[in-house]
């Protein structure tokens, strides 16, 4: 597996953490750069594996460019992501929507409230997590910036109540994902979210996963790069 960040980063305060969520403690990986420095927070949202090393990875990638970053387990009161891939595809499938989404906006107010954060919070996630993404920006006014990748779009009549600057990545190859953009964009300008979308042409959904097939280098590397961007202009500014 190709972590791009290890666990033991001499540069990272890294361990695994709970945060009180909807119905009881959520577990979740932690990372954040050494030292007593304020810092604002990024919640990082699983794909449909749930927490497994390439999201806690990411959560450290997320840390080392200044920001504390917690990734939650989503199965966590189902037991915790397994190790069994498709287990853990059923078990994400097995979810309450709805308590789901609030035990992750519990991860942005944890991450507000933390007393070595500034109070400025973003959101990113991959495929299931991009729509998390979206959801959280929806249900947490406490958003200042959400970045879904290739997630499903939220529905047009929740689009009002986006408080967050979004950042959207897509793959060109990702036809069911895809087919919601034009109604979702219309909905963004039509409420005057701020927005930019961007499509990555000839990336495969999942294109920023490095432990994948379908991953693109180049389509993962300048989305990478505008995420980072994008998080400090929005959050450190």
């Amino acid at each position: 597996m190709s972590l791009l960040v290890k666990r033991d980063d001499p540069r990272l305060e890294v361990e695994d953490i709970t945060y009180p969520g909807e119905a009881g403690d959520v577990k979740a990986h932690y990372a954040r750069p050494k030292g007593d420095e304020k810092l604002p927070g990024v919640v990082v949202i699983p794909e449909i594996w749930g927490l497994i090393p390439h999201i806690e990875d990411i959560a450290r990638r997320v840390a080392l460019e200044g920001y504390i970053a917690v990734a939650p387990d989503p199965l966590t009161h189902l037991g915790g992501t397994p190790e069994d891939p498709d287990e853990a595809v059923k078990m994400m499938r097995e979810l309450d929507p709805e308590e789901t989404t609030k035990n992750l906006v519990a991860a942005v107010k944890y991450l507000k409230t933390h007393p070595q954060s500034t109070g400025k919070v973003g959101v990113t996630g991959f495929c299931w997590g991009g729509g998390m993404t979206a959801q959280i920006a929806v249900h947490s006014p406490d958003v200042q910036a959400a970045v879904p990748f290739y997630g499903r779009q939220p529905a047009p009549e929740d689009i009002p109540k986006v408080r967050a600057s979004l950042l959207v990545h897509y793959a060109g190859e990702d036809e069911r994902i895809n087919a919601g953009i034009p109604e979702f964009e219309a909905a963004l300008k039509k409420y005057s979210v701020d927005y930019e979308i961007h499509v990555y042409e000839g990336a495969k959904h999942g294109f920023l996963n490095n432990t994948k097939p379908w991953y693109d280098e180049g389509a993962a590397k300048l989305a990478w790069k505008r995420t980072i961007t994008f998080f400090k202009m929005k959050l450190k500014t």
